[in-house]
């Protein structure tokens, strides 16, 4: 980022086309739905947006959630969302052989896509990446397009990455869990709250690596937006500029969460696995805050004595309960699970999260602490069970229950005589009221930042304005 500051807004002059924005995604769950919601947020200020990622994502928003490729796209608020994928025909199951792959075939792939766009009549003005495509930004600059950067995780683990990254912090060995280290702007932590891929023991070096390298390179990015919000992470954000060297500054955009309003009908959404239908339906049928909401997200894997033990431990709460259990994991559902909770358990392969956490019937959420997840949660002031595995989940896990306190921790290894005590103090145990009373405050926080004039609303629009005024001025979209 360099010299650049956060843009500041402006009136866009007139011109014949609206302002094209490109947003190319690293095809995985937890960085489509923030990264299409961003592409919401900005075609409603008046934007042409383009949503892309591999034609593998492609092929599952199309089957999940209707989505279709090229033309003109779908109206959103005054503008309108697009989606183009890049034909590389990448199915790769395993990350390190995906991550090889887009980095060999993906920088030709995507130039082709913005050679696509401008032959069209619709040249992009600025491009939007995520970490995981570090090179995404050279394309752009070979292209003469400004880039920016979406951070899909949280503030206060973009500092811990950048700490690393320049050598500034030294994390505790992980077998002394009682040692503590600290940062400007971070409360106290231990190397169980560090993100487990900068730790030694960490299996996914080739995933590091990539990080790594998007903040080596993080300078020639425009913009780095960020998906939290001022009020949430306000400490950290303000502490990154006395840092040496200087990093670039985070402009926050968050909570990216689907919105309700004239703005967003909710029919442009990022589901990778069809939602069940009739999870809102029955929580209907249930009593006020009286369903434990499970989901270990899109990534996590349980294993087959873990799976058990949360069956029967959502059983055990005695309380309906909502969990989602991937079609790659129901096979590992305890024989006979299913017919004997069938009268106050419902047991899904992917649901709507996002309405089942502010559904007035939904108790608590047990989660794995994806940064989604929890931003999620905030919006909906719901209070937690925490059961992070790795990565950020760990970080994200210290913040909402140590710092936002609003829940409790469910730790390793997995005992059904735990989640049902976890469950107990989070929903009715002597700190639950206050537990709930923090969640709503959050949530109430949350709301204010995306809506319109607030922190992060604000922060869009001058996103949207200083990159019309770069690309000479376009013109709001005609729907």
């Amino acid at each position: 980022m360099g010299e650049e500051t956060a843009p500041t807004a402006t009136a866009a002059a007139p011109a014949s086309a609206p302002t094209h924005i490109l947003l190319i995604c690293f095809p995985g769950q937890g960085h489509v739905n923030p990264m299409l919601r961003l592409a919401k947020r900005i075609a409603a200020k008046g934007l042409v947006v383009t949503f892309s990622s591999t034609d593998s994502v492609g092929e599952k928003l199309i089957a999940s959630a209707g989505v279709s490729a090229g033309g003109d796209g779908v109206p959103v608020g005054r503008g309108r969302v697009r989606f183009e994928f890049l034909e590389d025909g990448v199915h790769k199951n395993e990350l390190d052989d995906l991550l090889r792959h887009l980095e060999k075939t993906g920088s030709p792939k995507f130039a082709e896509l913005l050679r696509r766009q401008a032959g069209s009549g619709r040249p992009v003005a600025c491009v939007v990446v995520n970490p995981f495509m570090p090179w995404a930004i050279d394309v752009a600059a070979d292209a003469g397009i400004p880039s920016a950067v979406l951070w899909v995780q949280s503030s206060l683990v973009f500092s811990l990455y950048y700490h690393h990254v320049h050598g500034l912090v030294e994390f505790p060995p992980e077998d002394d869990p009682d040692a503590r280290f600290t940062l400007p702007g971070l409360p106290p932590l231990s190397v169980a709250d560090v993100p487990s891929f900068l730790l030694p023991s960490n299996p996914f070096k080739l995933l590091t690596d990539t990080i790594i390298n998007q903040f080596r390179t993080i300078d020639r990015a425009s913009w780095v937006l960020v998906n939290s919000f001022t009020e949430l992470e306000r400490d950290v954000v303000a502490a990154l500029p006395a840092v040496t060297p200087r990093p670039p500054e985070l402009i926050p955009v968050g909570p990216l969460i689907e919105l309700e309003g004239p703005e967003d009908d909710g029919t442009v959404r990022g589901d990778l696995i069809k939602a069940a239908d009739d999870c809102v339906g029955w929580l209907d049928s249930q009593a006020p805050r009286s369903v434990v909401y499970a989901s270990v997200g899109s990534v996590v894997v349980l294993s087959a004595e873990e799976v058990a033990e949360m069956a029967h431990g959502l059983a055990s709460t005695d309380r309906p309960f909502l969990w989602v259990v991937r079609p790659d994991t129901r096979p590992l559902l305890p024989e006979g699970f299913l017919d004997s909770v069938a009268n106050r358990g419902m047991v899904v392969p992917w649901s709507p999260q996002d309405r089942v956490l502010a559904h007035p019937s939904t108790a608590c959420f047990l989660t794995h602490c994806g940064w989604n997840s929890t931003l999620e949660t905030v919006a909906a002031g719901v209070p937690v069970v925490a059961f992070p595995q790795w990565g950020d989940q760990c970080t994200d896990a210290r913040f909402l229950v140590d710092e936002l306190r609003m829940g409790v921790r469910l730790r390793a290894p997995l005992r059904r005589e735990a989640v049902r005590e976890a469950v107990d103090a989070a929903v009715a145990g002597p700190d639950a009221d206050a537990m709930l009373a923090n969640a709503r405050k959050w949530s109430a926080a949350s709301r204010a930042a995306v809506a319109p004039g607030g922190t992060s609303d604000a922060h869009v629009q001058a996103f949207v304005d200083e990159v019309s005024r770069r690309a000479g001025g376009g013109q709001a979209a005609k729907v």
